[in-house]
């Protein structure tokens, strides 16, 4: 062990129990399986997920993806199995109780208040984290904080000169920007992102690809993706999990993935069409 000074003995000592804990996986699953008559979607899927890291899901078509994602989030109810949150079975627990203890999702569509500014779209949500929630008999003057909280975010998402700008005005790309600055904007601990990319003209990527790596390099959030542009995920994820046919064939660092005769097989191969 290095040497170490007496002032800084205490932030040490905080430093190494802060990464004793983040060996603990903050999200986890246990065989979870889910069944659509005969056919089995997601076979028992053992998968975990550390503290501050960027993991992403992929696999071909059919490869029960945003299925598996939308049992992590609380759409679909697993057949079999258990969804652990910092070691709390929340198997049972709504969409809205997962919400509420810090997991933030996004969908392939955009969900945001078309008629609403761009500001006043992550305003109302940071209205929502308070308790205030959509407030049309108040003027904006009463939400200054807000207004400034929402700002910040249009920053770091890359849409603050377009704050005055009506959602439905947006591009598609500009969409999603929004949809990760109200994401934000509720402080959720994870964020679930699905395919954040999906219908993009290739010059609205690497945007998103921006926002999302400052998002990784602050380490202050958990990200967990599906997607399916590959360069984008093995430039940006700290672990990347392959499912085929709704198994895991390979989970591990991108090199390792890359590597991958399984994985390379599946994707040469295709896969099943439903997903």
């Amino acid at each position: 062990m290095g040497l170490i000074c007496a002032g800084s003995v205490k932030r040490y000592l905080g430093l190494c129990k802060m990464n004793a804990k983040n060996t603990e996986p903050i999200i986890e699953t246990k065989d979870l399986t889910i069944r659509f008559g005969g056919h089995v979607a997601v076979d028992h899927v053992n998968f975990q997920m550390q503290l501050f890291t960027l993991k992403s899901i992929i696999g071909p078509n059919g490869a029960g993806k945003t299925t598996f994602f939308n049992m992590l989030t609380g759409q679909y109810k697993p057949t079999e199995g258990q969804v652990f949150l910092k070691g709390q079975d929340i198997t049972n627990l709504s969409p809205a109780d997962r919400t509420r203890l810090g997991m933030g999702r996004s969908f392939q569509l955009t969900n945001i208040f078309p008629m609403l500014s761009v500001l006043e779209n992550v305003r109302v949500a940071i209205q929502s984290r308070e308790g205030f929630g959509l407030n049309f008999w108040k003027s904006y003057l009463h939400f200054s904080d807000a207004e400034d909280e929402a700002y910040e975010l249009l920053q770091e998402v890359l849409l603050d000169e377009k704050w005055s700008a009506t959602s439905a005005e947006l591009t598609h790309g500009e969409k999603r920007k929004l949809e990760i600055a109200i994401l934000l904007a509720l402080k959720p601990e994870i964020l679930f992102l699905d395919e954040p990319t999906a219908g993009m003209g290739q010059e609205e990527v690497p945007a998103i690809l921006e926002i999302l790596q400052r998002i990784k390099e602050a380490r202050d959030r958990t990200l967990l993706l599906v997607e399916h542009k590959m360069d984008m995920i093995m430039s940006l994820s700290d672990t990347i999990m392959v499912l085929q046919e709704g198994r895991i064939i390979a989970d591990g660092e991108p090199d390792e993935i890359y590597r991958s005769e399984a994985v390379q097989e599946a994707y040469l191969g295709g896969g099943t069409t439903r997903e």
